[in-house]
């Protein structure tokens, strides 16, 4: 028998590691495509494929009937309605029946039953009167350990015993001798059997069902509440076996107590369903049996499908174990987020393949969607384009996953979740199974089903033709059918131009076009307001379309199908701004792209102002200062980095305060301090920059303001350089000091945030040292693109080259030691960029891992000292009795070491 890992430890990342992401919900992690809760039974939806609860929660507590409210009202002669009818039964006072009783009903409901409704219904309703007198105290005595933590604030301290259990029992026995009705009369059995349970009078539970509701012939709601109370009566005498039968049968016939039976059966039998099992005698018994097996145990649930299936292939309940098998697959083939990794562990080729290679770090190390999103199932894909670029030769298969492209560190995780042979085996005999089934039922549930597994399976057509040929008239499978019909449509389609756009607007517009919130019922039970709302159908289609726009190379469709433009500010990069701001500037947009993609071109004030602020910092980091200033006289009027929501803690205050550009403190653009071109005393980025900066004397330049706009420090940078093309001490002051703001500008500098739309200099991931050697590591789309940070990397060179000439200008020898020490930090940079690419590759799992680890770390601190040590060496050699060399010293604990060893 084939062994199909379906459901291995994700749920326990849920329930047991909650503490790597508290807030994660990971049934907003797929797209719920297939609706589960088409199945026409509704008393099964609990039973339906999730993670985040015991039980299916995605459903209205009215979808699943009531079969007690249902029983009164055939009792009451179906001349009220389902509500009214659970109106009179658990809504309405005890004391507006007593007064219906007396003939003088103040109720508007019962004044419009009128007086002769007591008459007809007079047994009935002196019951629901002893009931509702009954009902607050109808718990059982919990007695709370003194160490419990629990705090049951909303709970009424009414029990069972709290009622004087002799007059109770003889006052129920007495209702139940004179009650005439043999319904009436086997409720009140019920309640003599639900009264002495909680009160702990079992044996006398088992002897009021046996002798008040066994007796009558009636197998309706009333039986089996009294049965689910008899149950629980056994369960107290430690009567395992029996009690689990009995759950199980109120499991098979109630229709709103079957989630409390199933978490009876499993309390009272730790064998619980082989045993039911064994004792199954009809066919519905051990169909129902079945189901709970394959349900407790749902790693391969084919074979308990196929018995379920030999024994009636239109059960209801074997449509709902298709439906969970689907889900399950749908979680796995379309999760909501595809993880491109920026991890030098996993490179790619040219057609986007993905060559995996060993971690150097621990699995502790691993982020949070490093754990959850572990494979690149991609549905996706679409038709070559004409660009050269890395994805240009994408196919649907490539983008699917393959598992030798899964990195090893991944695999070694503990929370690996493996796509491989084992899941395309499962959806392959899922598929013959349904395939099969839907020629035997008359339910058009499985053609349905055969549809979607055929979709996963990128078969369109064939989905398309079975969906063109069912006919039905249950309006959730036509709705079912009508989003089927879409999806194959759309994700079949290789090209997304002007005139498919066009189609999509005609005659898809609802999954696209935002609509207005809907005010939720108060009622629902399933609130996800906590999460955000569900990923949906549309969702899905927008990152179809996300990807095709990707692999056409129209990056900045593509990113705007997810992105706000606003968010370019986390992740400035430039060939994607370029490709944003083309799509802003495209004339005759069609409606698509009007309505669907351009209502994400957000407030970010003057959007001209905004893209020119981003080329002119992406020119300043490459010190083409001509060009930044260009770019910078048409950012003159950039409102500030559009942080809205930002907030920073005031140490003074003790308080977060919400940012605010008050004219002072540096936008973007604005108020930068002349220390931008001073060096660091010592290296902290939280300290202020009076304590962190020194100033260069830089009294020879007048040009340097104490506060300058990006425009004016790209022309002061200007006049340096065309002083440093000089051979005198200015001209060598004047390079050291454009080296000092391309090195402070850095990833390694006090400035850091000026270059790269950053409200201050504090960590993130905009300040990690790239270590992708992809031009680009968003694989598929621009989906979440504030997960992954990419901006061109330093070019430490740059900053170098200025000090080298400054170096060779100087006769100063302070000035030189200063200079060479600057040099040395640059090319520390260099060093960390290198490390960042060339990280060990040795599997954790590799019993040899520490001893080849050290190697390693060896291996690069020699290299590190062979060819990235230059300047440091040269400053030891020739300056070591400078004053400078005596100050850094002080300051620089490394720089310490360096000179001593």
């Amino acid at each position: 028998m084939k062994k199909y890992i379906i459901s291995l430890a994700v749920a326990s990342l849920f329930y047991t590691k909650t503490e790597a992401c508290a807030w994660s919900d990971p049934d907003h992690d797929y797209f719920n495509l297939f609706t589960q809760s088409i199945i026409k039974d509704k008393s099964y939806l609990p039973f339906l494929h999730n993670y985040s609860d015991r039980f299916y929660t995605n459903y209205k507590s009215s979808q699943i009937p009531n079969e007690n409210i249902e029983s009164w009202k055939k009792f009451f002669g179906n001349q009220l309605n389902y509500t009214e009818t659970d109106y009179l039964v658990n809504k309405i006072s005890m004391a507006d029946l007593n007064d219906l009783k007396k003939g003088n009903p103040n109720n508007q409901f019962l004044k419009k039953l009128g007086p002769a409704f007591y008459t007809k219904y007079r047994e009935a309703v002196d019951y629901l009167i002893e009931a509702k007198y009954l009902e607050p105290y109808m718990k059982i005595n919990y007695v709370e350990s003194p160490d419990s933590f629990y705090y049951r604030e909303n709970e009424s301290d009414k029990n069972a015993t709290q009622l004087d259990h002799n007059k109770t029992v003889s006052a129920l026995t007495s209702l139940y001798n004179a009650a005439k009705n043999p319904e009436i009369k086997q409720r009140y059995g019920y309640q003599l059997v639900r009264f002495n349970h909680y009160t702990r009078n079992f044996d006398a539970a088992l002897e009021a069902f046996k002798k008040y509701v066994q007796p009558i012939s009636l197998k309706g709601a009333a039986y089996y509440m009294a049965l689910d109370q008899l149950a629980g009566a056994q369960r107290g005498l430690e009567m395992g076996s029996e009690a689990n039968w009995n759950f199980f049968q109120v499991f098979m016939r109630s229709k709103s107590r079957k989630e409390s039976a199933f978490i009876s059966m499993k309390l009272s039998d730790t064998a619980s369903f082989n045993n039911i099992m064994k004792r199954a005698g009809t066919n519905e018994e051990k169909n129902m049996a079945y189901f709970l097996l394959g349900y407790e145990d749902f790693t391969n649930p084919i074979p308990m499908m196929e018995k379920m299936y030999d024994i009636d292939p239109d059960s209801e309940i074997l449509k709902v174990m298709a439906a969970r098998s689907i889900n399950e697959l749908e979680r796995n083939y379309l999760p909501t987020y595809y993880y491109a990794s920026k991890d030098p562990r996993s490179t790619s080729d040219k057609k986007g393949n993905v060559t995996p290679e060993k971690p150097e770090v621990k699995k502790k190390e691993l982020s949070f969607w490093q754990k959850i999103v572990l494979f690149f199932k991609n549905l996706f894909g679409g038709k070559k384009s004409d660009k050269t670029n890395d994805r240009s030769e994408q196919s649907n298969d490539e983008l699917f996953e393959n598992p030798d492209r899964i990195p090893t560190y991944v695999k070694n995780n503990a929370y690996y979740y493996s796509q491989d042979e084992n899941q395309k085996d499962f959806l392959d005999d899922l598929e013959k199974f349904t395939a099969k089934t839907k020629e035997r039922s008359k339910d058009e549930y499985w053609q349905i089903a055969d549809a979607y597994l055929k979709f996963l399976k990128k078969d369109y057509e064939k989905s398309s033709d079975i969906l063109a040929d069912i006919k039905t008239s249950n309006t959730e499978y036509l709705e079912e059918i009508k989003r089927m019909k879409v999806l194959n449509d759309i994700v079949s389609q290789p090209k997304i131009d002007a005139d498919y756009e066009d189609h999509l607007m005609k005659d898809y517009a609802e999954y696209f076009v935002e609509k207005a919130p809907v005010k939720k019922d108060s009622t629902e039970t399933n609130d996800y307001d906590h999460y955000g709302e569900a990923p949906s159908t549309a969702d899905f289609l927008k990152d179809v379309l996300a990807n095709r726009y990707f692999l056409q190379g129209e990056d900045g469709k593509s990113y705007l199908m997810n992105n706000k433009l606003s968010d370019l500010q986390y992740n400035p990069n430039s060939s994607l701004v370029k490709s944003v701001e083309e799509f802003y500037r495209k004339p005759n947009k069609t409606q698509f792209e009007q309505q669907i993609i351009a209502k994400n071109l957000d407030d970010v004030g003057n959007i001209d102002a905004f893209f020119a602020n981003i080329y002119g910092d992406r020119a300043m980091r490459l010190a083409d200062f001509d060009k930044a200033r260009s770019y910078y006289q048409k950012a003159q009027s950039f409102s500030g980095i559009p942080r809205d929501n930002y907030e920073k803690y005031n140490p003074e205050t003790g308080k977060y305060e919400k940012l605010v550009y008050n004219g002072e403190n540096y936008d973007g653009y604005r108020n930068i301090s002349n220390l931008v071109f001073g060096h660091n005393v010592w290296e902290s980025f939280q300290s202020p920059e009076s304590q962190s900066m020194k100033a260069e004397d830089h009294t020879a330049f007048p040009f340097i303001k104490n506060k300058m706009n990006k425009l004016e420090l790209a022309d002061a940078l200007i006049q340096l350089k065309k002083i440093g093309n000089g051979k005198d001490a200015k001209a060598a002051q004047a390079n050291q000091l454009i080296g000092n703001l391309l090195y402070n500008t850095s990833i390694l500098g006090y400035y850091r945030q000026l270059f790269v739309m950053d409200v201050d200099n504090s960590n993130g991931g905009k300040y990690d040292f790239w270590n992708t050697k992809r031009e680009n590591p968003y694989q598929y789309y621009y989906k979440n693109f504030t997960y992954t940070t990419f901006i061109e990397p330093d070019n430490f060179d740059l900053a170098i080259n200025y000090y080298k000439k400054a170096y060779d200008l100087s006769n100063d020898r302070e000035q030189k030691a200063r200079v060479l020490f600057q040099m040395a930090s640059a090319e520390q940079g260099k060093y960390y960029q290198y490390e960042a690419k060339n990280q060990a590759n040795i599997d954790y799992a590799d019993p040899k891992w520490s001893e080849k680890n050290d190697a390693h770390e060896k291996q690069m601190g020699d290299l590190k000292n062979q060819k990235y040590r230059t300047y440091f060496t040269q400053l030891k050699s020739q300056y070591s009795n400078t004053e400078t060399a005596r100050e850094l010293m002080g300051s620089c604990t490394y720089f310490d070491y360096f000179m001593k060893r």
